[in-house]
This record gives structure tokens, C-alpha cells and sequence, in this order.
């Protein structure tokens, strides 16, 4: 592989992830500080981001993948599975588990993915287990287990449903990211992606609309937040993970 395209890989992967934990740290702050609710937080983030990264698709020189996606009976089936079980599954579990307990512990556990993605390729026989794949889920596995216990087993760190929530988010992740391989090999990743949060969006908002939410209460400074969330912990975190597929391996 390209050395230089593997770089603006680790680029993209390693910032994507970056703006997704900060999100999660802002996240927490407005379901404590200004009691918004996880449902609608998700709604809108999902709606607004994928919105936001269809327009900017269509300022590029491939904007006809916009439409084109959905006129392909095996892509369109694949974009709905993609949108439902990867992305709202990925988004709405880790909400969910900041909300029960923290960021940490939320993102930590989500980010044991990448130990799902390479068992799941060894079992498939996609790649061979190395040396390194061993420390890297043996370390993943160690920090999991000091964050989450403070170093002592008779009692978590957090409450259980939370940790029940992390771990159904890294295998969404897991699943994430491996699927996603099919569709970038013929569409943008902004198309993907895009269509992705809006479908997650617009399934999610029948169950908390997102107008169904007491405006007037929110201060100036959790607009930000939500507007952070959005922006950064939302469409580039994503955008950008799932570019960096386009020149690294899932594992």
C-alpha cells in the first residue's frame, strides 16, 4: 500500500476518533447539566449530520452517487442495513452509555471493536492472528478492565446497564466497520455515510420526534454543545472513520 495514502488514512481514522470522544464528554454534559434526552440528542444529530454531508456531496464532482445509491436494489438493501444496524445501532448504544454512566467508560468500551473485528476475521479465515494482534486485544482487554473496576473486581465503576450498553456498542462498531467495506468499494464515502445518519435519523424519530423537545429551556451555551455534537463528535467523527477505510483494513 501507498505509504502516503496509508498516512491520510491513520490521519482520518485517528481524528474521526478524536472528535467522537470529545463528542461523548460533551454529550454527557447535556444530559446532566441540561437534561436533554439521549432519543432526541441522537435524532438530531443523525438528521442534521447526514443532511450536511449529503449537500457537501453535492458540491463534488461525483454528486449524481447521491440518487444513484438508491437506484440499485442490492445497494439501496445495503445502505438500510448499514443505516439501522451500524449506524443508529452505534450511535444510539453509546449514547446510551455515557448517559448510564460516563464518556470513559462508554468510549473505551466501544473502542473494544477492533478486538471484535479481529476475531471475527480470524474466524473467517480473512486474516492470520500475529503476535501483534495478541497484545493489541490483551492491552485493549487490560484497560477495559482498570477503568471499569478502579483495579479491585468486587465493583464497577459504573452502574451495569452502562456497561451492558458499551459493550453492545463496540460490537454495532465492529459490525460498522466491517460492513461499510461493500458500499465504499462503489460509492463516496460521503454518500454512504450521509445517507447512513439520515436513515438512522429518520427511523429514530418515531420515536422522539425532533421538534418534541422544550426549546426555551436550553441555554445559549448547550446550543453550542448540541452544535459541537453535531458538527464534530457526529459528521466528521464518522465521515472520517469510514474514509480511512477507503485506504486501511478494518482490523
Amino acid at each position: 500500500m501507498n505509504t502516503s495514502k496509508r498516512r491520510m488514512g491513520l490521519f482520518y481514522v485517528i481524528t474521526g476518533a478524536t472528535c467522537w470522544g470529545i463528542g461523548g464528554t460533551v454529550a454527557k454534559k447535556l444530559f446532566q447539566d441540561d437534561q436533554v434526552d439521549v432519543d432526541w440528542l441522537v435524532t438530531i444529530r443523525l438528521l442534521t449530520a447526514g443532511i450536511l454531508l449529503l449537500m457537501l456531496q453535492l458540491f463534488r464532482k461525483n454528486r449524481s452517487q447521491v440518487i444513484e445509491v438508491w437506484k440499485n436494489k442490492a445497494s439501496a438493501g445495503q445502505l438500510l442495513i448499514f443505516g439501522l444496524f451500524g449506524m443508529l445501532a452505534v450511535q444510539y448504544t453509546y449514547m446510551a452509555s455515557i448517559q448510564h454512566g460516563n464518556a470513559a467508560v462508554a468510549t473505551l468500551l466501544q473502542y473494544l471493536s477492533p478486538v471484535i473485528v479481529i476475531i471475527y476475521s480470524v474466524l473467517r479465515k480473512r486474516t492470520v492472528l500475529t503476535k501483534q494482534d495478541i497484545i493489541t486485544v490483551l492491552l485493549a482487554l487490560a484497560g477495559c478492565f482498570f477503568l471499569l473496576t478502579n483495579g479491585s473486581i468486587s465493583q464497577l465503576s459504573v452502574p451495569e446497564i452502562a456497561v451492558v450498553w458499551g459493550v453492545l456498542s463496540g460490537f454495532a462498531a465492529a459490525f460498522y466497520t466491517l460492513y461499510a467495506v461493500g458500499l465504499l468499494n462503489k460509492f463516496d464515502s460521503l454518500v454512504v455515510v450521509g445517507w447512513a445518519m439520515v436513515i438512522g435519523g429518520f427511523a429514530l424519530s418515531f420515536i422522539h420526534p425532533p421538534w418534541q423537545l422544550d426549546f426555551k429551556s436550553l441555554t445559549a451555551e448547550a446550543y453550542v454543545y448540541i452544535l459541537f455534537v453535531t458538527i464534530f463528535g457526529t459528521m466528521i467523527a464518522f465521515w472520517f472513520f469510514i474514509k480511512s477505510l477507503q485506504s486501511l483494513s478494518p482490523k
